[in-house]
């Protein structure tokens, strides 16, 4: 993902509310969110290119999402961020596997993770060093920096989901059209993340279009104490919709 806002224990209904973007070069193969083969109780989009996802949620209302941190520099990790979700969705009990993340955390490329369990959620992270530690209830966000970085797409998404959450809300349209906002920020707010300005530009929208890059994804996930509900609308270049899954997810 490169874009995430969520809301811990603040919705009446919804322990958790995940609103996120994932943008990504449209050569890259993927597959739309569908239940795993071999983890039947799974569900998400694949990246076929490196094996794992992510975004995944399961029956137990276990949810890991994954961000990259974007900083200039080449990549210096061996193993994929997607590893870390896949693996954390099906691995029991996740503290144990959120504690061999954060000792390898080295082993893989820049990365932010979330991770949440009934009704708790945990942030890890490798840069500038590896960190584990459980997040508060409340609204937050995370993009391409650390956790709550107020970068505008990010403020932006915060104040409707906020907004959202405070109407103990059910329909989902605001925050898809919060996701689908394709406002760049004004060069005085923009963060320096180490590429070029062009670039720059282009990824402060919350919603990129592009025949090369762009917005792959736009999700929603809903997890309350008897189910999760995921709703995943796909794009392709120039921002042509592609599909939609939209799938309730029954607690085991």
């Amino acid at each position: 993902m490169c874009l995430i806002a969520f809301a811990l224990h603040v919705h009446p209904r919804y322990r958790l509310v995940l609103a996120a973007n994932r943008d990504e070069f449209h050569a890259r193969p993927s597959a739309a969110a569908a239940f795993h083969e071999d983890a039947p109780d799974v569900f998400g989009g694949r990246d076929l290119q490196a094996g794992g996802s992510w975004l995944l949620a399961s029956a137990s209302g276990r949810v890991l999402a994954v961000t990259n941190v974007r900083t200039g520099q080449p990549e210096s990790g061996r193993r994929s961020r997607g590893e870390l979700v896949h693996r954390g969705v099906r691995l029991d009990p996740l503290q144990a596997e959120l504690q061999r993340v954060h000792a390898e955390a080295a082993d893989y490329g820049r990365f932010n993770l979330l991770a949440h369990e009934r009704g708790r959620l945990w942030y890890a992270g490798n840069h500038p060093e590896a960190r584990l530690h459980p997040v508060d209830a409340g609204v937050h966000t995370l993009s391409n920096a650390a956790l709550d970085t107020p970068w505008p797409k990010t403020l932006r998404l915060q104040a409707v989901l906020s907004e959202w959450v405070g109407r103990g809300d059910d329909d989902v349209a605001p925050l898809f059209d919060a996701l689908a906002d394709p406002r760049i920020a004004a060069d005085e707010d923009l963060p320096g993340t180490g590429v070029p300005l062009e670039w720059e530009r282009r990824l402060s929208a919350a919603f990129i279009v592009g025949d090369d890059y762009g917005t792959r994804a736009s999700s929603i996930v809903l997890v309350a104490d008897d189910h999760v509900r995921f709703i995943e609308r796909r794009f392709g270049p120039g921002g042509v919709a592609l599909g939609q899954s939209d799938v309730r997810i029954e607690a085991r």
